[in-house]
């Protein structure tokens, strides 16, 4: 994609030929005008990132093309395998690349394989995802334990245009997330949210991680919706017919009940903190729903970093910081000096000025907004989520045990990616991917039975496009210590076999 120089107003002007996931062509403009709390360390480092992920999958079709026309040659699998190691650092077996003018080669498959293999290869690259972990100075862990919150569990909409939301949008250090669960529409399940905080909050009991259990601080559940502001119509979130009120209704809602289940089936005045968070994905610019001084949140108030971003950027540093502080103090309504909901509005500012940074590098890169504003996803991820790589618009993922549980997430992501694949006659790549943990005997056994039945289950719900070769489904497990992905093949054997 070629860009025109950003402008100080207005988007920039794209040439004919767009390739929408390119995402970084051109270097950013110079920054005169660039907001004083912007962190371009931060940035540089995302955006590099962002471009070794682009490149790794911008290099399959090149390289799949160049293979093509010499795939009747006698030595062609051995020497595709070969080449596609070389070029792209995957493994495709050489029998996976055998054909014959009678049969020839599956490109459309071969490239889905390619495409999982690949993301898989950058969950092995291991990012460096704390980028973000001080603030001037000082740790997120100290930050957030000072402002009353021991953890953080976050749940986006399953939209590709948040698979970035916790490194790039939000720019949350992986260190204080216990957890980062999509959904569509980010309607979380209540019950797996009640068991994850049961277990942090046991762990605080026995091992005083992430910090004692008498220590005042609570775990905080944050979910976010998006919008469009640009196209709301049609950009908006499919889960809720694009009704950025709607959504914003809904999901503060689910929150509600979260927090109400906690009070209902635990003693001693048991409680969480939650916090309801917008995105504007057009821009990467949040809407930050402030609680108010009973704890409360409301749809239709909120601090939205569009317009805090403009009022801001011409203070100095300090003055910025004070003004954001400020605006959070208002959409509560209290003074900016009160202390009982001092600890939620400074994580507000938090995330309003990580979130300025993002907003700041929207605009040195496009001018103001994504060129893609809508779905250019790569792959999607069923089962657990990977927070490995994180990129905006590059998974759409479902978070689910089974197929029946979170058909309708899957259903939509299946959707948008056969309306992306299908114009160009790829196969859909879908990952089945579970965690185990190592130190239980026998979880990766049975980890491999579930995400097999997952795979065989996902086959059996699109059975018609299997059969004609437009979707791909690939099981991976992972131990939960931050291990290389595993493939398993087809029918694993039973736990109590591996035993025998």
């Amino acid at each position: 994609m070629t860009l025109a120089p950003p402008r100080r107003f207005g988007r920039p002007v794209l040439a004919s030929r767009v390739d929408p996931r390119r995402r970084f062509e051109v270097p950013p403009a110079p920054r005169p005008g660039g907001h004083p709390l912007a962190d371009d360390a931060v940035t540089r480092g995302l955006r590099r990132r962002a471009d070794e992920i682009d490149a790794a999958f911008d290099a399959i079709e090149p390289a799949l093309r160049a293979l093509a026309p010499r795939q009747f040659e006698s030595d062609f699998p051995a020497a595709a395998s070969a080449e596609l190691a070389a070029r792209l650092g995957i493994a495709v077996p050489p029998d996976a690349l055998a054909a014959r003018w009678t049969a020839p080669l599956d490109v459309r498959g071969l490239y889905a394989r390619c495409v999982l293999a690949t993301f898989c290869r950058l969950i092995e690259r291991g990012f460096d995802r704390g980028l973000a972990n001080a603030s001037d100075g000082e740790s997120a862990e100290a930050l957030i334990a000072r402002w009353g919150f021991h953890a953080i569990d976050i749940t986006p909409c399953a939209d590709g245009r948040l698979s970035g939301v916790v490194d790039y949008i939000l720019r949350v250090p992986p260190a204080v997330v216990v957890a980062r669960q999509s959904h569509a529409g980010a309607m979380f399940d209540v019950e797996a949210t009640l068991r994850r905080w049961e277990s942090v909050e046991l762990r605080r009991w026995r091992e005083g991680k992430p910090n004692a259990a008498s220590a005042p601080t609570r775990y905080l559940k944050i979910a976010a919706y998006h919008y469009s502001a640009a196209d709301p119509a049609r950009e908006g979130c499919a889960a809720h017919g694009h009704d950025a009120s709607r959504a914003a209704s809904a999901v503060l809602e689910r929150l509600e009940q979260f927090e109400g289940a906690v009070r209902q089936t635990h003693c001693c005045g048991a409680s969480v903190a939650t916090l309801l968070v917008g995105v504007d994905t057009d821009s990467d610019a949040i809407r930050v729903h402030v609680p108010d001084a009973a704890g409360r949140m409301a749809p239709d108030r909120f601090v939205d970093n569009r317009s805090l971003y403009e009022a801001t950027r011409a203070l100095p540093r300090e003055a910025a910081k004070s003004a954001i502080r400020d605006a959070v103090a208002a959409c509560a309504g209290v003074a900016p000096e009160e202390t009982v909901t001092e600890g939620i509005r400074w994580f507000c500012g938090y995330l309003l000025k990580n979130n300025i940074g993002q907003v700041d590098a929207v605009r040195s890169w496009y001018g103001g907004a994504y060129a893609d504003r809508g779905h250019t996803e790569r792959l999607i991820v069923v089962g657990d989520g990977v927070d490995d790589v994180q990129l905006r618009n590059l998974v759409f993922q479902a978070q689910m045990e089974t197929v029946e549980e979170g058909a309708a997430d899957l259903d939509i992501g299946v959707r948008i990616l056969r309306g992306l694949h299908g114009a160009r006659g790829l196969a859909v790549p879908v990952l089945a991917h579970f965690q185990y943990d190592p130190q239980i005997p026998g979880a990766a056994a049975i980890a491999r039975l579930r995400v097999s039945r997952l795979r065989s289950a996902i086959e059996a719900r699109y059975a018609n496009l299997v059969e004609r070769g437009l979707l791909l489904v690939n099981a991976v497990v992972r131990a939960g210590d931050g291990a290389a992905p595993e493939f398993v093949a087809p029918n694993p054997p039973l736990p109590m076999e591996t035993h025998a």
